[in-house]
């Protein structure tokens, strides 16, 4: 990739959903990190404190926990055009207790809290999306635990398939079963019955 064209995705992203002006994409472009991820490298590690507005512009990212037992559990996947990081570390300043790595080569876009701070003071339409984009991740979080607490392994799977089949596609089986919450075996048990259906 040419240098400068993960910003420039990220800018056409906010283009594409606000009006901003040339001074004011000039201060993003002023504040904004290109970082490239390879394959399986961490962005976070837990314990580390989260202190960016992240933005994946071309590539994969998952962010997970690791119990006591050794067992991952995916929180989200963050496919490109999505953003991703630890909203708790951030606001609080807090340890991470999760880990952010790269599922595929991945470009991000990284802004510290205290300039994306800045720009939603400055811009107020940027201000306007961003909590449009919390209200909505947090519609999509409740749900989530909706579907985690009354829904069958079957139907977990078969929500997510819905949800979500540009993912389906890109990520190990595994990884799915960690998301919805069920063992890679029943995953395995639920996609065989599917087949033979």
């Amino acid at each position: 990739m040419n240098p400068g064209t993960t910003i420039d995705q990220f800018i056409q992203y906010l283009t594409d959903k606000i009006t901003l002006s040339a001074d004011e994409i000039a201060q993003i472009k002023q504040v904004a990190i290109q970082k490239k991820i390879r394959k399986r490298q961490l962005l976070l590690q837990e314990g580390d404190t989260w202190k960016y507005n992240a933005f994946v512009g071309h590539g994969f990212m998952r962010t997970y926990s690791i119990d006591n037992k050794g067992n991952e559990h995916i929180l989200n996947f963050s496919p490109e055009n999505y953003w991703c990081g630890d909203r708790e570390s951030l606001m609080t300043g807090n340890p991470s207790r999760f880990n952010i790595e790269a599922i595929e080569d991945t470009d991000v876009v990284l802004i510290t809290k205290e300039n994306f701070d800045l720009l939603c003071r400055n811009i107020p339409q940027l201000n306007d999306l961003v909590n449009a984009i919390l209200h909505k991740s947090f519609i999509v979080s409740q749900d989530r635990i909706h579907a985690g607490i009354s829904l069958s392994a079957e139907e977990k799977y078969q929500k997510f398939l819905n949800q979500y089949p540009q993912i389906a596609n890109r990520v190990p089986q595994h990884m799915i079963a960690s998301y919805i919450g069920i063992t890679p075996e029943t995953l395995t048990r639920i996609r065989r019955s599917n087949a033979g259906k």
